[in-house]
C-alpha cells in the first residue's frame, strides 16, 4: 500500500469508494493497484468497528419475509439498468480504467447481469437449494419415526465473500444469494473491480437507505494476503464462513486462516473443456457449424470465464482435425474482432507458442500471438493455460481417450455429438467434472442448478435445530 503523495503528478487518480451498512465512505488514504492493467486507484481505509458488525446483532434480514427480500432485489434489478442511474454509469467508466476487458464487453456484462434479478430466477434458485424453502422465515417442524420432536432453521449467515476479477456479474448474483439467505455480508472487491459492488449497494441505498438488506451489507477493498487486515477479519468471532471466487494463489491464501467454527465455501479456479466426436467433421457444412458452435465456448466473457473452454478435444485423423482447426480459428478470430479487445498474448505464451511454430511435426498452429485469435492442434494438452482467445485442439483417435484429462478442476465439458452426451456423463461424473452440456451452450445455464458440484446458497446457512424432546406415548 502507497499513500497518495507516492503517485505521479501526471497520473489521474480514480477514486474507489467503499460502503459500510447502508453510508457510502470516501477517501484516498491508501493507493492500490489493479492486478491485470497495474492502474492506481485510491481507497479509504478500512473501518474495522463498522465493517464487522457483532454477533450479539440479530441480523437485520431475519424477520423479513423471503417474498419482500426478492420483491426488493427484483426492484433493485429494474434501477440496475435503468438510463438514469449514475452510480452504474460511474461505476463502467472507472471500470474501464482498471479491467482488463474492453467497455462493450464490461457493459453487456453489466446489463445482462442485472437479468438474475428477476422474480422467477431468484424463486427457483431458492427452490432448488432448499428442499422446504419456510427454513428461510421461520423454524420448520420435524418429527421423526421414534416421535422425537425438533425444529429447524435455515438461519441468516455471516459471510466474507471474496469476489472474482473476470466477471462483474458475479457482484449482482453474490448480493442477491447474500440476501436471500438473509446474511450479514461483507464483500471483498477485486482490484481488477473495485466499483461495481459498491454501485450496486448504492442503487439499493437510493431505493431504501434503511432497507434491512441495505443495513446487512458491506463492500470495502484490501490486496489479497495482506496478513494486518485478513488477521483482523478473517476469524470466527466476527464471521461463519468465507465464500472464496478465484484463482489459486487466492484460495491457498484464504485457507489458512481457515480452523474450527469458520469455513470455506470455495468457488475455486476451474477449467472447461470441449468434446467433439467424429460426426462433427463428415461434411464441410458440418465442421464450419460445430466449429462455431465451438468458437462460442471458446469466446465466452473473451475467455476470462471459468465456462470458457480451453481444450478441445476432437476426434478424427490428423487431416480432419486440422480442417477443423482452420474453421476453429476463423470463428475465434471473428468473435475476437467484434469484440474489440485486441490484447496481444503474454511474454510466456508468446514464446512457447513460438516454439512450438518451429516444430512442424508435432504441432499446427493457426493464427498469430497478436491476440486476434490462436489455435494449437497437439497430441496432448499444451503445458501452459490458454486464455485471450487461444484455443489447444488435442487430437484423439477416439473421445474414450479424452476422459483421461478429466479432472476435479474440470467445471463444464461442451460436448457433440449431442446424442453421445448420455454415454459418457457418468464417466466425466467420476473423473471429476461438474457439467456437461452441449457444444455451444458453455455460458447459459439451467436455473437453479448446482454450481461447482454444491448447491450454494444450501452450504451458505447456518442450519440451527431446536430439539423439544419426545411426544409422550
Amino acid at each position: 500500500m502507497n499513500s497518495v503523495a507516492q503517485v505521479t503528478e501526471n497520473e489521474e487518480l480514480v477514486s474507489a469508494p467503499f460502503f459500510l451498512r447502508g453510508e457510502v465512505l470516501h477517501g484516498t488514504d491508501v493507493i492500490q493497484k489493479s492486478r491485470d492493467l497495474g492502474v492506481t486507484f485510491a481507497t479509504p481505509r478500512i473501518p474495522f468497528d463498522r465493517a464487522v458488525p457483532p454477533r450479539t446483532e440479530v441480523p437485520p434480514l431475519l424477520n423479513v419475509p423471503l417474498a419482500e427480500i426478492i420483491d426488493f432485489l427484483v426492484e433493485t434489478g429494474q434501477r440496475l439498468t435503468a438510463s438514469d442511474n449514475d452510480h452504474m454509469q460511474e461505476c463502467i467508466e472507472r471500470m474501464c480504467r482498471t479491467h482488463i476487458l474492453p467497455r462493450a464487453v464490461v457493459e453487456n456484462t453489466a446489463r445482462h447481469a442485472a437479468a438474475y434479478l428477476d422474480k422467477r430466477v431468484l424463486m427457483a434458485e431458492v427452490e432448488q437449494n432448499f428442499p422446504d424453502p419456510r427454513a428461510l422465515d421461520e423454524w420448520v417442524p420435524k418429527q421423526d419415526f421414534t416421535g422425537r420432536k425438533s425444529f429447524v432453521r435455515a438461519f441468516a449467515p455471516r459471510l466474507i465473500h471474496v469476489l472474482p476479477g473476470n466477471s462483474p456479474g458475479v457482484a449482482v448474483k453474490s448480493v442477491a444469494q447474500g440476501s436471500m439467505v438473509k446474511g450479514v455480508n461483507l464483500f471483498k472487491m477485486s482490484s481488477a473491480d473495485p466499483f461495481t459492488m459498491v454501485a450496486i449497494l448504492r442503487t439499493m441505498a437510493d431505493i431504501d437507505p434503511n432497507h434491512p438488506i441495505v443495513r446487512s451489507m458491506s463492500a470495502v477493498y484490501w490486496r489479497g494476503g495482506d496478513d494486518a487486515t485478513e488477521r483482523v477479519l478473517y476469524r470466527p468471532q466476527y464471521f461463519d464462513k468465507i465464500v472464496a471466487w478465484g484463482g489459486g494463489d487466492a484460495i491457498n491464501n484464504v485457507i489458512k486462516y481457515l480452523g474450527p467454527g469458520f469455513q470455506l465455501v470455495s468457488f475455486d479456479p476451474k477449467t472447461s473443456i470441449s468434446m467433439v466426436g467424429r460426426e462433427g467433421l463428415v461434411d464441410e457444412a458440418t465442421v464450419d457449424r460445430v466449429a462455431d458452435l465451438c468458437s462460442a465456448d471458446v469466446m465466452t466473457l473473451n475467455q476470462e470465464a471459468c465456462v470458457a473452454s480451453r481444450f478441445q478435444f476432437v476426434e478424427g485423423s490428423e487431416e480432419e482435425v486440422d480442417r477443423f482447426c482452420e474453421r476453429l480459428h476463423h470463428h475465434i478470430a471473428r468473435r475476437a474482432a467484434e469484440s474489440g479487445d485486441v490484447r496481444p498474448l503474454d511474454r510466456d505464451m508468446r514464446e512457447a507458442v513460438d516454439t512450438m511454430t518451429l516444430m512442424d511435426d508435432e504441432y499446427g498452429v493457426w493464427g498469430r500471438t497478436d491476440g486476434k485469435g490462436l489455435v494449437i492442434r497437439s497430441e496432448e494438452p499444451v503445458d501452459f493455460h490458454p486464455i485471450n482467445k487461444t484455443a489447444n485442439v488435442v487430437r484423439v483417435d477416439s473421445l474414450d481417450e479424452a476422459v483421461k484429462w478429466i479432472n476435479v478442476a474440470t467445471q463444464t465439458v461442451g460436448f457433440y455429438p449431442f446424442d453421445r452426451m448420455a454415454d459418457y456423463r457418468d464417466r466425466l461424473a467420476a473423473g471429476g467434472a461438474q457439467r456437461v452440456v452441449h457444444l455451444g451452450e458453455a455460458g447459459p445455464s439451467t436455473i437453479g442448478n448446482p454450481h461447482d458440484a454444491m448447491y450454494p446458497l444450501h452450504r451458505f446457512v447456518h442450519w440451527m435445530a431446536h430439539e423439544d424432546g419426545k411426544v409422550p406415548a
